[in-house]
């Protein structure tokens, strides 16, 4: 038996924290080295951190990442463990991401990184080179300061793997796992046993299985050890790095880390038998035909051994049930950590939400909630870490931190119900109710005055007041009175953020949380510059029917019972009188449902869809139930709309990234922002493919080839707030 103890790692590090991250690479070998392992991996970029974006362009981050290895080097560190450490690396006039593997204060090699990430939130080709040469490798001259300090003046750099004495190892860099070919298959015919891949991977709803189904096919058929190792928390923008650190042995895992952790370091191990490697290649006749005609692969050899002998004190790891998390506590976690990251590192002193009762922003509640009940629980079980930052963020003395969820959401959390003379008792009461099970501080504050001040200075300027529609004014007042409530809560909203610590003698200032979903994102529906303007919104990138799902779960079992009638409670954003024949709702409002906008998020965006093409895929998808003149007509409204509002994502709150058809405007969706909203040449052919159909007895599946119907609108919608505004 070959045996090999390995480890593996989630940081939670901090773009351009070099201290930051120092501290958590240091820590995280020491783990390793104490409970034994041969080789440590750390995740992509780890030194600078993965978000470092445009950083990236300057000299200063690759020299301050030199001078943090060179400190790794000049150490101990690395005595008797081969490191894999993730660094900007500038060779001749390119810059590569790159890990660089060293091991008893010596660079063995450096790898680039060959496939780049470069779609959804990832732009890596504006940072880096891709490293394109297959063939040997290339001699790299240290920088001065570095190959002084080392004695060492140059390291074999690009593709390639390490053969030691017992065993082969190589690195395979995050993206590169991906790729149509993916280099774990060529260097497993050359002979590596052992696969780090080091990953800059950020969380998204329900992606995990995608990952780690990856890591297993790399090694179920061809045999092998694949480490993965990843960032874990918020570094610095939208994205959560989701951790999951693992080790996978002949495409089962044998150690999986926390995919959500307050912890700023978890290191995971395993004693693996290399032999068991090697037995299944050889039972396989395809992987010994493919080995024995290879493309050879460059390697530097090392004379040491990695692996003990056979040990009864040494126990191999045996194959584990993978966690997998639920829909609904991925949402409760992710942004949970993602916003202890963001409160601990702002210098704030705590979060201030408007509270309407409604489910956004309860479930927004219920997420700070959840942030509350893990800090406490982590205190607990001893993180000295979080224990230091809470007293800090809760203005603890004399010894004292947080053992109880509610007593620490009252330091840290203010709710505000601004309720105007359109709300009900009902969300104000729910309000009430959701921020007392929680233990947040909570204030009832009617904006009415303040509407009405700015509505007698319009009257004053102007010599005319505006009514609403229910009261016989035109849709022009209409929209005009609701954005007039909408936009006095932000302010209001800020104000109370950065005065209420100050009325209640606290250090510091409030963080402003939005609650707008992704749907009404999509759509526009939300007034710009409303409560949808915060200074972040961990709920952004999340849709309305997962929101739904949350609330039902967290009602159970983060124990806020209020959630279930909110639940409940048909959306509306009461900014409308009611009335006894009359009652605003969102959906009627939007002229379509929130079931239908993520279909039509997701197929503009996942399996991007124009006007046409979304229009023929829902000829099918709901072609039981309505003609193609009402697909085409539905698809209209949808495009008009989203293309009116489409400004209104220049200027979205900074949001937790979570869904894969969000609407970003920042980095994920790049699209254009004024749009001929008519779509006169796209409309038109729609119109052709109707007109076509007409004629013909078509039948989609399972419906009757007569539709019997006549077309209409699904809503004809006047009252949109803020359409366009």
């Amino acid at each position: 038996m070959r045996l090999l103890k390995v480890a593996t790692c989630n940081l939670n590090q901090w773009a351009m924290d070099f201290e930051c991250n120092m501290s958590n690479i240091k820590a995280s070998i020491v783990q390793a080295k104490a409970a034994g392992a041969a080789i440590r991996l750390g995740p992509e970029l780890e030194v600078t951190g993965y978000g470092c974006e445009d950083h990236f362009l300057e000299l200063d981050t690759v020299t301050h990442a030199w001078d943090c290895l060179k400190e790794l080097l000049l150490g101990d560190w690395t005595n008797d463990i081969l490191c894999s450490i993730g660094m900007p690396v500038i060779k001749g006039a390119e810059r590569y991401n790159c890990q660089v593997l060293c091991m008893n204060k010596r660079i063995i090699m450096i790898r680039p990184k060959m496939c780049l990430a470069n779609d959804g939130n990832y732009r890596e080709l504006r940072w880096f080179t891709a490293w394109k040469q297959r063939g040997e490798l290339e001699e790299f001259h240290l920088p001065i300061e570095i190959s002084e300090a080392l004695s060492q003046e140059s390291v074999p750099f690009g593709y390639g793997y390490i053969q030691f004495i017992d065993t082969a190892v190589a690195a395979e860099v995050c993206e590169e796992l991906f790729s149509p070919v993916p280099p774990h298959a060529e260097l497993a015919l050359n002979g590596v046993e052992v696969f780090m891949n080091a990953s800059g991977s950020h969380h998204q709803l329900r992606k995990l299985d995608i990952r780690l189904n990856a890591f297993m096919g790399a090694t179920h058929a061809r045999g092998g050890v694949y480490m993965y190792s990843n960032q874990q928390g918020c570094d610095g923008g939208r994205l959560y790095y989701d951790g999951c650190a693992c080790i996978v042995v002949n495409g089962d895992v044998v150690a999986q880390g926390s995919q959500f952790s307050l912890k700023d370091v978890e290191v995971i191990t395993s004693q693996v038998d290399l032999d068991a490697v090697a037995s299944l290649r050889g039972s396989v006749s395809s992987f010994q035909e493919q080995a024995s005609c290879k493309v050879k692969v460059s390697s530097v050899y090392v004379p040491c051994k990695l692996t003990q002998s056979f040990n009864l004190k040494m126990t191999l790891s045996s194959p584990k049930k993978i966690m997998y998390h639920s829909p609904q506590e991925e949402i409760a976690f992710g942004p949970a950590c993602w916003l202890w990251d963001y409160l601990r590192r702002s210098g704030a002193s705590g979060f201030l939400l408007p509270l309407s009762g409604g489910a956004d922003s309860s479930s927004v509640a219920a997420i700070v909630g959840c942030m509350c009940q893990l800090v406490v629980k982590e205190i607990a079980n001893g993180d000295e870490q979080v224990k230091t930052d809470a007293k800090r963020i809760g203005n603890y003395t004399n010894g004292e931190f947080p053992t109880d969820s509610k007593e620490f959401a009252k330091r840290i959390f203010y709710t505000v119900f601004m309720g105007s003379e359109n709300s009900s008792e009902a969300t104000k009461m729910r309000a009430k109710q959701l921020a007392d099970e929680i233990g947040a501080w909570h204030l009832d504050v009617c904006i009415d005055g303040v509407v009405s001040a700015v509505l007698t200075l319009f009257q004053t300027v102007t010599g005319m007041r505006p009514r609403y529609k229910v009261d016989g004014g035109s849709n022009v007042e209409n929209l005009g009175l609701q954005n007039i409530q909408a936009r006095m809560r932000m302010v209001l909203a800020f104000m109370l953020a950065s005065l209420l610590p100050w009325v209640h003698s606290k250090p510091g200032f409030y963080l402003v949380l939005g609650s707008s979903n992704v749907d009404e994102g999509l759509r526009g529906y939300l007034t710009k510059y409303d409560c949808s303007s915060a200074d972040i919104n961990p709920i952004g990138s999340i849709s309305k029917q997962d929101l739904r799902l949350f609330l039902r779960w967290a009602a159970t079992n983060l124990g806020y019972q209020s959630l279930a009638e909110i639940e409940a409670a048909p959306p509306t954003a009461e900014l409308e009188p009611i009335r006894s024949d009359y009652s605003q709702l969102d959906e009627v409002d939007m002229g379509m449902t929130y079931e239908e906008l993520s279909v039509y998020g997701r197929m503009r965006k996942i399996f991007r869809c124009g006007p046409v093409s979304m229009f023929k895929n829902l000829c099918y998808k709901w072609g039981t139930k309505l003609s193609p003149a009402e697909v085409a007509e539905k698809v209209k409204y949808f495009f008009k709309y989203y293309s009116i509002n489409r400004h209104k994502m220049t200027v979205l709150t900074p949001s937790y990234h979570a869904e894969s058809y969000s609407p970003e405007d920042n980095r994920f969706d790049l699209r254009q922002f004024l749009y001929n909203s008519k779509w006169p040449y796209q409309f038109k052919k729609i119109d052709e493919i109707v007109d076509g159909l007409n004629g013909d007895s078509v039948a989609f599946p399972g419906e009757e080839a007569s539709y019997g119907k006549e077309v209409g609108v699904v809503a004809a919608n006047s009252g949109d707030p803020s359409a366009g505004l």
